[in-house]
C-alpha cells in the first residue's frame, strides 16, 4: 500500500517521540501490505476499527495514540486523515475528520 501524508506522521512523532517507533512500524507494515478489503486489515490488525467511507482507526502504541486513515483499496492507497492522542481522538468525528 502507498501511504499518503507521511510528513504528517513525522511531524506528529517529532512532537510525541514515544510514537516514533510504533508509527514507523505501522508505516513499514502498511507499505508491505496488499489490502483489498477491510477483512484483510482486520486479519493483520485485530484491534483496528473499520468505519464507513473506507475509513479505519488504528491503535498506536497500545492505545496511547489513534491513527485514522481512508483507504482506496483498488488503487492501493492509504490516506492519513488524523493522528493524535487518545484524548484528542475523543474530540473528533472519525468518519469525517480531515488533516488541516
Amino acid at each position: 500500500m502507498r501511504v499518503i501524508a507521511v510528513s504528517t506522521l513525522r511531524q506528529f512523532w517529532e512532537k510525541h517521540p514515544a510514537a516514533e517507533q510504533p508509527l514507523k512500524a505501522w508505516f513499514d507494515e502498511t507499505a508491505k501490505a496488499t489490502w483489498e478489503q477491510p477483512s484483510d486489515i482486520k486479519t493483520q490488525y485485530r484491534s483496528a476499527s473499520v468505519l464507513k467511507n473506507r475509513r479505519v482507526v488504528f491503535n498506536i502504541k497500545g492505545n496511547d495514540y489513534r491513527l485514522i486513515v481512508a483507504i482506496a483499496y483498488r488503487l492501493g492507497i492509504v490516506y492519513v486523515k488524523f493522528i493524535g492522542t487518545h484524548s484528542e481522538y475523543d474530540k473528533v468525528d472519525a468518519e469525517t475528520v480531515a488533516m488541516e
